[in-house]
């Protein structure tokens, strides 16, 4: 039996305890509630959910692929799951999802090196280092030197992955559930969907190196954004090489003074927003583990799975329904929406659909100096549960763009929450929202950069190398 197997085998068993405890707990609260004063039915509330979160950690950080994402997603960003006064203890109990997952030993990794490459790992490489770099949710990174001398990391995914990821899907019904507990109000169906459609995408490597591929092209050289290169020939199903980068993770900018965290907050923006309206390229996982600080100051980005290609029909779908945000043209973003399908053509529905995003997006238009809060995203959520069970939504699809920029830019003020990053955000959007000259000297040196590819709705669609 695969060391694989045998980890879903007894996770599901550990799936199954876990919930059988929080039931019971969840029992004794109520028990205690019909019993006790008002504060010591609070007191017993707050400790189950610390003691679901708990569980929760227990039961998604066992998972690989999609269903870890899940719990990684809800560590990153403040969906307001729980009352403000547990709020900091909630989200370090959450925290441990960010960390690096168990390792596999390097015999099964280089196995699945010479199976995909098809050939031994010392015929391939000058040097491998068997002791990984990191962990993740479906595979883990190795340093290397190429024959030709190029310093790389070889990411490789589990042998058995797949299998299991499919068998975790059970498991994560049941971790659902136990989000359920700890917060009744969310839409757990809408998260499950997102696991399901994104598994056959998150195990294909070559799809996930063609998308790094064109990341690395449009950034070349750029002044303050890296993408590492990908080693193509070295490129298979199962394994990615790219090149090594030199920095820190994204959690060494958090004791850093303001200007540098503000800094590094506009990059943020500018990769995941600005980025996708100039070279059609969307990115949709921002993650403490997918951005690391480059020795050489510049911001570096990795993980490229979760991808949008955007075409001219979605990008004018985006410019348009932004651009009614910001000048809060219900009617004009409604438009747009009702014209692609997504709503039913009801005035009446216009309003509340302006609401819902401006509380996602009114944040980028703030014409004054912002600290972003990652409690924002518990607003977000609570906007958009009530929108989708609003009469007239009830059908509600959002065009799939959409829904990977919406989940960027939850996942993004996460990032910038943790960075307590202030800036002119307006600032950071000026070139794509309004056409003008850029406010801020990162945005000039951007447009220099890409002075042959402006902010424009013809741009062509960027390309693999």
């Amino acid at each position: 039996m695969s060391t694989i197997r045998q980890g879903r085998l007894r996770r599901a068993a550990a799936v199954t305890g876990t919930a059988a405890e929080v039931a019971a707990r969840n029992v004794t609260a109520r028990a205690v509630a019909k019993t006790s004063s008002s504060d010591a039915r609070r007191s017993a509330a707050t400790r189950q959910q610390l003691k679901s979160a708990e569980a929760l950690v227990k039961v998604l950080g066992g998972m690989r692929g999609a269903a870890m994402k899940v719990g990684q997603t809800l560590s990153a960003v403040d969906l307001g799951l729980v009352p403000e006064e547990i709020r900091p203890e909630f989200q370090e109990i959450l925290a441990q999802l960010q960390q690096d997952g168990k390792s596999m030993p390097f015999k099964q990794i280089r196995k699945v090196i010479e199976e995909d490459l098809g050939d031994k790992v010392d015929a391939l490489f000058a040097e491998v280092d068997e002791t990984p770099l990191a962990a993740a949710s479906i595979g883990q990174v190795h340093r290397a030197r190429t024959l030709d001398g190029r310093d790389v990391v070889i990411k490789v995914q589990y042998p058995g992955i797949a299998e299991a990821i499919h068998a975790d899907m059970q498991n994560l019904k049941l971790g659902l559930k136990l989000l359920s507990a700890i917060a009744p109000g969310i839409d757990t169906g809408a998260i499950a969907d997102e696991v399901r459609e994104r598994i056959a995408e998150e195990l294909d490597y070559e799809l996930e190196a063609q998308n790094q591929r064109a990341m690395a092209r449009v950034y070349r050289d750029h002044p303050f954004i890296l993408v590492p290169d990908v080693v193509t020939s070295l490129c298979s199903e199962r394994v990615i090489v790219s090149d090594f980068v030199a920095g820190r993770r994204f959690a060494a900018l958090r004791d850093e003074p303001q200007e540098v965290r503000d800094r590094a907050g506009e990059i943020l923006v500018r990769f995941y927003l600005n980025g996708p309206f100039r070279h059609r390229l969307l990115n949709g996982d921002p993650h403490p583990g997918n951005v690391l600080w480059a020795d050489d100051g510049r911001l570096a980005f990795l993980d490229f799975g979760f991808f949008k290609r955007i075409g001219d029909r979605e990008l004018g779908e985006l410019l348009a329904s932004n651009r009614a945000v910001h000048t809060q043209d219900a009617d004009a973003l409604f438009a747009v929406m009702a014209s692609a399908g997504v709503v039913a053509p009801d005035p009446a529905l216009a309003q509340p659909f302006l609401e819902h995003y401006d509380a996602i997006l009114g944040w980028l238009m703030v014409d004054e100096p912002l600290t972003i809060d990652t409690s924002r995203t518990a607003d977000m959520m609570r906007r958009y549960t009530e929108l989708r069970r609003a009469d007239g939504f009830g059908s509600l699809e959002l065009p799939a763009e959409h829904i990977v920029m919406m989940r960027a830019v939850m996942l993004l003020i996460g990032l910038l929450g943790q960075l307590g990053a202030t800036n002119v955000w307006l600032d950071t959007a000026r070139e794509w929202l309004l056409g003008e000259e850029p406010a801020t000297e990162l945005g000039r040196q951007e447009c220099a950069f890409f002075a042959d590819l402006p902010y424009t709705e013809g741009t062509p669609v960027a390309q693999p190398a």
